[in-house]
């Protein structure tokens, strides 16, 4: 069991953490001297590009049970050059009227970041993104080996497709404790995902895992929010894309290529499919 942990990581959340109490001890009395004034570095506040950007929060849906590991399968999603300034514009006017949202995983305030376009479209975007294929769900290590076998060999043979992700939309997780402002896929691309993510739920049954959604709704996270705050969110989504008519970002937000199917448990990645150029 040590060795499979050493393998997959620990299984609990990377937002398990427990906070260090100091202990006050009593010290003998002296004369009072006062300290020297603070270095001016510490009263800069720290760069956001100094930030451990590679450390995520992102909360578990289901408590954490030894020997259990969380499994998830997707689409990784990357956003190219040319589309990310057009983003940047919107996802700046849609901070400056809600001013609650952080950047998904990285956990900064995204009004911070928008104080600089460069550093904005660095941490905001310049990462991989997915699109979900099943529910994040624990699985036991004894299922390790098959889930990830039957996956490679329904998903093995896929072929490239572009996804258009063609429409702003505010998703709000189960248990109502936070919204997202999300990149939703509604024409080029859903047949395919769709497929897929029937796929998965039918390996999922088999391992008596909790299918996806009944409807699911393919798309990538880029913002939250505390609690649900989804009507006020769309709101300001809505008139804002109203003031976009005309503009290419109305047609589609940006398209990419499908290129892979990932599959993650606990810290440790298989690639389930690759699809390489002119394929």
């Amino acid at each position: 069991m040590e060795a499979l942990k050493a393998s997959y990581g620990d299984g609990s959340s990377d937002s398990d953490s427990e906070s260090a109490h100091s202990i006050p001890t009593s010290a003998p009395s002296a004369v009072f001297t006062p300290l020297p004034p603070p270095p001016i570095s510490l009263l800069d506040p720290p760069s956001i590009l100094d930030l451990q950007i590679g450390q995520t929060t992102r909360l578990r849906s289901f408590p954490h049970v030894d020997g259990n590991y969380a499994l998830h399968v997707y689409i990784p999603i990357y956003i190219s050059s040319p589309s990310k300034k057009e983003l940047v514009a919107f996802l700046k006017k849609i901070s400056s009227r809600e001013p609650r949202l952080n950047v998904v995983d990285v956990d900064v305030p995204l009004n911070i970041l928008c104080q600089n376009d460069e550093k904005l479209e660095q941490v905001t975007l310049g990462r991989e993104f997915h699109i979900s294929l099943g529910r994040t769900v624990p699985i036991r290590v004894h299922q390790i080996d098959s889930v990830v076998s039957m996956l490679r060999q329904k998903l093995q043979i896929q072929h490239q497709y572009w996804i258009d992700f063609n429409k702003w939309e505010v998703f709000v997780n189960d248990d109502h404790t936070r919204s997202f402002l999300s990149a939703e896929v509604v024409q080029g691309g859903l047949v395919e995902i769709t497929k897929q993510i029937e796929v998965v739920n039918a390996i999922y049954r088999l391992h008596n895992l909790p299918e996806f959604y009944k409807d699911p709704r393919p798309h990538i996270s880029l913002a939250w929010a505390l609690g649900d705050i989804a009507h006020s969110l769309k709101k300001i989504v809505d008139e804002e894309m109203k003031c976009a008519v005309g503009k290419s970002l109305k047609k589609c937000i940006f398209s990419c290529k499908f290129k892979s199917i990932e599959c993650k448990i606990g810290k440790k990645a298989y690639t389930i499919c690759k699809i390489f150029d002119g394929q």
